[in-house]
Parts: C-alpha cells; sequence; structure tokens
C-alpha cells in the first residue's frame, strides 16, 4: 500500500475556524475559517455560482494560479485575501529551496501572491512530517490575524499584511525560523534555538543558528507556541488542526498520534484538545481524559462549537473514538510562563461505535474486519443536533464507517439515527434544506433524509474521496483523489450536472466567498465565477 499524505479534514482533509456568529449563512460574504462559523457546516448562500467551468478555455473561470505540487488544505478567504496551505515544490523564491510547508497569502482579485509562510521540514524522523505534504492545516482569519498549525507543529499567529509593512513583534526571530536547523533533538518541533513560546534559548550547547535574509514576500509571525515541546505531542505525518476561535480563546487538535511502527503511543500522556489565548500564543488548558494512550492512529479531526439553551460546548471527535462535550474556558487572568494548564471539564461523552474496542486497541493493527473507530471530519451543528461521520481507519483499520445524528436538546448527546457507509469516511457533513451529504472513502457521495436517516440516493464518485461535499447555490460539490470534480444538484432527488476532469487529484473541499467558487487541487487553485 502506498504510504499516505495527510489529509485536511476535511478535508480535514483534514484542518480554520469559528467566529461567534449566526449559524445562518450570509450571502456575499468572506470564508474565513472552515466551515459555515463554528457550527463547520459545509454550506454557503453564495450564488449564482457556476456548474461548470473549463480552466483551458477560460470559460467560467477568473483565474488559475498555481501552488506546490500537493495540496491537502482547504482555503479561506476574508479581507480581500486567500489563504491556502501547499508545499514547495514550485518555489516562488529563490530563497526558500528543498521540501517546505508553504502558507501563500494571494490577491483575492488577482491571484497574487502576497506573500508566504515557508517552514523547513523537520528531519528527526519522516513520520514526524511527511515528505512533500506541506502546510496541511487550514487556516484560520479573525480581523488581521491568521492562525495556523505549520508542518513542524507550530502554532503561529501571523500579521495578514506580512512583513511587508515591517516585522512586528513580539517574536521577531523570522531569519532564524525559516533557515533549515541543525537539529538532534528528538521531537523537537521548532528549532532548537527557540522555547516553546518562540523566545530564544541561551543554552551555550545550542549552536549559533542559521539564518536567511528577510523579504516583503515572507510571512510576519508575531507569536508562535510549539505543540511538541511545549505540550508534550507526538506528531504523526503531519499537522492537520483547524483552529476554533470562542473569544479570546484557540481550540485545537493537538496531532497526536503513534509513533513511526503504528503499534505503539510514545507520550500517552498528551493532549488530543489544546487551548491558547489567542492574544499571546499562552498554554491556558486540555483535556485530561485519558485519550492519547487509547488513539489508534492520530488525532485528526478539528473542534466545533455548539450553542444549546444558551450555553456554549466545545464539540471534539478524539481519536478513541469518542465524540465529547466541554465547557469552554471562560475569561482567567492569564497563567505564569510555565505554569500547568488546567483541565477542561468534561460535560458529557459518546462512544461513537460501542461494539468496538476502547483500549489495547493496537492488537487490532491491520485488521479490516474489526477494531476501533476515529474520526477525520469535524462535528457538525444544525439547530440542536450533531452529525457526524467516523469509522476505521483508512490505513490500517477496519472498513465499517457511520454518519450519526445526534440530539442535543437536553444538553447532552441522545442518539437519533445511525446511517451505514460503504468503506471508511475522512468527510465532514454538508446539511441543507432537509438533506445531509457526506462522502466515504468507497468512492461514493451520499445524500441521506435528516429526519429519519433514511438513503435517498447515491453517486458514484470515480475515485476515493478526502474532501467534504460543499453546498451553495442549489448543488453539491465533491472532488476526488483521481482529479474529478462532481457537482450534482443538492435535492431529494438526483440529478448529476456535471464531471469535471481537472488533471491533478483533489484534498481541499470546494468553498465560495463573495460570489467566487474556489476550487483546490494539488497543483492549482481556480477561482470560478458566472460571467
Amino acid at each position: 500500500m502506498t504510504k499516505h499524505r495527510p489529509v485536511t479534514p476535511l478535508t480535514l482533509a483534514w484542518v480554520g475556524s469559528a467566529l461567534l456568529t449566526t449559524l445562518t449563512p450570509l450571502p456575499a460574504a468572506d470564508h474565513a475559517q472552515l466551515g459555515q462559523a463554528w457550527s463547520r457546516n459545509m454550506v454557503s448562500a453564495e450564488a449564482p455560482l457556476p456548474a461548470t467551468f473549463n480552466p483551458k478555455s477560460g470559460d467560467n473561470l477568473r483565474w488559475s494560479v498555481p501552488l506546490g505540487t500537493e495540496t491537502h488544505s482547504t482555503p479561506v478567504i476574508a479581507g480581500g485575501r486567500i489563504f491556502i496551505g501547499t508545499n514547495n515544490g514550485e518555489p516562488r523564491d529563490s530563497r526558500h529551496q528543498g521540501d517546505r510547508g508553504v502558507l501563500m497569502a494571494l490577491d483575492e482579485s488577482t491571484g497574487s501572491l502576497l506573500w508566504q509562510l515557508v517552514v523547513p521540514k523537520r528531519v528527526e524522523d519522516i513520520y514526524f512530517d511527511w515528505k512533500n505534504a506541506g502546510i496541511s492545516s487550514t487556516a484560520t482569519v479573525e480581523g488581521d490575524r491568521v492562525y495556523v498549525v505549520d508542518n513542524r507543529g507550530v502554532v503561529l499567529c501571523l500579521d495578514v499584511h506580512g512583513l511587508a509593512n515591517g516585522n512586528d513583534g513580539p517574536f521577531v526571530n523570522e531569519s532564524i525560523y525559516y533557515a533549515p536547523q541543525p537539529t538532534n533533538e528528538l521531537a523537537q518541533g521548532a528549532p532548537a534555538a527557540f522555547h516553546p513560546d518562540g523566545t530564544l534559548r541561551n543554552d551555550p550547547g545550542i549552536p549559533s543558528p542559521n539564518k536567511i535574509e528577510l523579504g516583503p514576500l515572507d510571512a510576519d509571525i508575531l507569536w508562535f507556541f510549539d505543540l511538541t515541546s511545549g505540550a508534550g505531542i507526538w506528531s504523526h505525518d503531519a499537522s492537520h488542526s483547524s483552529i476554533l476561535i470562542r473569544g479570546d480563546h484557540l481550540y485545537l487538535n493537538s496531532g497526536t498520534g503513534v509513533d513511526n511502527t503504528h503499534r505503539h503511543i510514545r507520550r500517552p500522556d498528551a493532549p488530543s484538545l489544546v487551548v491558547l489565548d489567542k492574544r499571546t500564543g499562552r498554554y491556558l488548558a486540555r483535556d485530561r481524559e485519558g485519550i492519547g494512550a487509547n488513539i489508534y492512529h492520530s488525532t485528526w479531526a478539528p473542534p466545533s462549537m455548539a450553542r444549546v439553551g444558551g450555553r456554549d460546548q466545545i464539540l471534539f471527535a478524539a481519536g478513541n473514538g469518542i465524540l465529547y462535550g466541554f465547557e469552554p474556558v471562560e475569561a482567567t487572568p492569564l497563567p505564569s510562563p510555565g505554569a500547568e494548564p488546567a483541565a477542561l471539564r468534561k460535560a458529557w461523552s459518546f462512544d461513537f461505535d460501542p461494539e468496538a474496542p476502547k483500549t489495547n486497541v493496537h492488537r487490532f493493527h491491520l485488521n479490516k474486519q474489526e477494531g476501533p473507530s476515529n474520526f477525520y471530519g469535524a462535528p457538525v451543528l444544525h439547530e440542536n443536533q450533531v452529525y457526524l461521520a467516523g469509522g476505521g481507519d483508512l490505513w490500517w483499520g477496519k472498513n465499517g464507517a457511520w454518519l450519526k445524528r445526534l440530539d442535543l436538546s437536553s444538553g447532552k448527546p441522545e442518539l437519533r439515527w445511525s446511517y451505514p457507509l460503504v468503506r471508511h469516511t475522512f468527510s465532514t457533513a454538508a446539511v441543507h434544506d432537509g438533506l445531509v451529504f457526506v462522502s466515504d472513502c468507497s468512492q461514493n457521495l451520499h445524500c441521506v433524509d435528516l429526519s429519519s436517516g433514511a438513503p435517498l440516493w447515491t453517486q458514484e464518485l470515480q475515485g476515493e474521496t478526502w474532501a467534504s461535499p460543499f453546498v451553495a447555490d442549489g448543488k453539491v460539490y465533491v472532488g476526488t483523489r483521481r482529479g474529478f470534480l462532481h457537482v450534482l444538484a443538492a435535492a431529494r432527488d438526483k440529478k448529476a450536472l456535471a464531471t469535471l476532469a481537472l488533471g491533478s487529484p483533489i484534498s481541499a473541499t470546494t468553498v465560495a466567498a463573495n460570489g467566487v467558487l474556489y476550487i483546490a487541487t494539488m497543483t492549482h487553485l481556480h477561482a470560478v465565477k458566472e460571467p
């Protein structure tokens, strides 16, 4: 089996995030996080949007720009800029050569490059930062700040303007961060020259760091927090987070997982859900539910938020196959540097796959018939109902997978229905007009009745699907790993509108903002608009 690349669920496959806004999508709006606000619903009110376009002839094409050679990050659009993670397979800057993680900031009108974050690879173990995967995480934008987890497992707060308007602090050592550094420190995510909070180390045993000359095309890092040395995680494959914002706090999945044997958890006490102060990057809180020891592969799914009965709950689909509801962190004074993070308070937990083993899970390695479940896509909240897809691990686990609806009206989840999928799923659901759309890895798009969970139709997609379905303007868009973009009517009766061969695999979910549809393949970003 070919070794996989990480996904942004969602892709992730798997993972932008959430401003506290209404659940009703607004027309002619930015798309500043993964999914619709903090509910993560993959639905937009943008219209009109075309069903077809042609990159060669230019039909319905506003512009098309090259990315790297692998793109797993879903684009986000805010403030006239587009932010998308990719790799450095097609370098835009001669100063940055070789395999790197890249976050591009593009002009929304033209697609031209405004600046880019270019991060060297981790070198200790290929499974920490999988080759050519680039920055897989989906960014989250709020105001003049961009929040993203880079390929080294470091949470970064960036200035949307880049370095073109000066190097704003408190972090001012981008010349070191962007230069490859010699290191033999096992599991050291950021360069050895830095502490987890981004301050320089003065240890005499640390050699003088390498530096590069900065320019206006470089990203401006305001602060960073290294999840590896700061929170004690063990990265697997690559970081694949999508940050949720609530007030002054950032919630993100840590990306902790198995070691390179795929049969052992090296850091069983590591957090799966982490909370940082968005102003400073200070480590505030974490889960303490003992999730880490029972992760089957890795922590893929980004958190969501529910607002039920006037109270907020953080929804987190963990790597042990359990969906958790946590009480959010309320405003408190910042802890002193180095202080132990607070424990998130669990409101409830829901066993998504009650027949599955929950301990000693790695004895089911490569068992396609039985074993634990996991999640890649986010929980979606719609009218006090949670829609969550999950099941066996694509590469190492069982085939079984499901879409489930949970009723949160009472404040705790009650199962309303369970819909079996064919085999594995990376999908975040799209809930629209009494219908739920979800894709699976057996090349199918499913349309399910929202009330009953009854199947309405399926569509064969001619390729494995890591992207999630996206609904807008009465259409559902979904891309495949064979490079097809399928467009169907978002209706109870199946009607295929178009199948477009784009010539490059698709991992990223299609999105729309300000009247334009954005389709990212592995190698290009297409901006599509009605004439």
